[in-house]
């Protein structure tokens, strides 16, 4: 009886179960490095804020921008370029993405100091929900199809009531 047990025990940990352990060490990780992320960006926010009450939001955007930019040149030197050759294989408008990144920062930076760090974030937090759900679900600017289900319209729903909450 000991022998079945301990055969049935070694079947259990067949090719699905290290898969399934796999894909939640991947899974864990990824929700790890989003919630540093995360974090970043709120720290990020507060001190734009301050910068942007002492100096200006030109000004903190520039001081922003131009560390960052250090930061990723010297990056890029030391693994000689990468794959920045293959730019012109990418769309046009995700070029547009720097842009884009100064009126992130810009109204991070001019949001935070006027409106406080979480009114400010959690607007931001909404409206990126609210834009994600629409290219998700029309599948533009290169997004994968991801159709809006009643889970997804009620998980943004709950969302907008709790920014209400928080602005009002």
């Amino acid at each position: 009886s000991r022998r079945r047990h301990t055969r049935y025990a070694d079947r259990s940990r067949g090719l699905g179960d290290v898969y399934k352990r796999q894909v939640l060490s991947t899974s864990l990780s990824l929700i790890i490095i989003a919630a540093v992320g995360g974090i970043a960006v709120t720290l990020q926010a507060q001190f734009m804020g301050l910068m942007d009450k002492q100096i200006g939001t030109l000004e903190s955007v520039f001081i922003t921008y131009g560390g960052g930019g250090l930061l990723v040149g010297l990056a890029m030197l030391l693994i000689r370029g990468g794959n920045l050759s293959a730019w012109q294989g990418v769309p046009w408008y995700a070029l547009t993405s720097g842009a884009l990144g100064l009126v992130i920062v810009g109204s991070i930076g001019y949001g935070t100091s006027r409106l406080g760090l979480v009114t400010a974030m959690t607007v931001i937090i909404a409206a990126q929900f609210i834009a994600g759900a629409v290219i998700d679900h029309f599948g533009v600017l290169g997004a994968d199809l991801r159709p809006l289900n009643l889970a997804r319209i009620s998980g943004v729903g709950l969302m907008l009531v709790g920014t209400w909450l928080v602005v009002r």
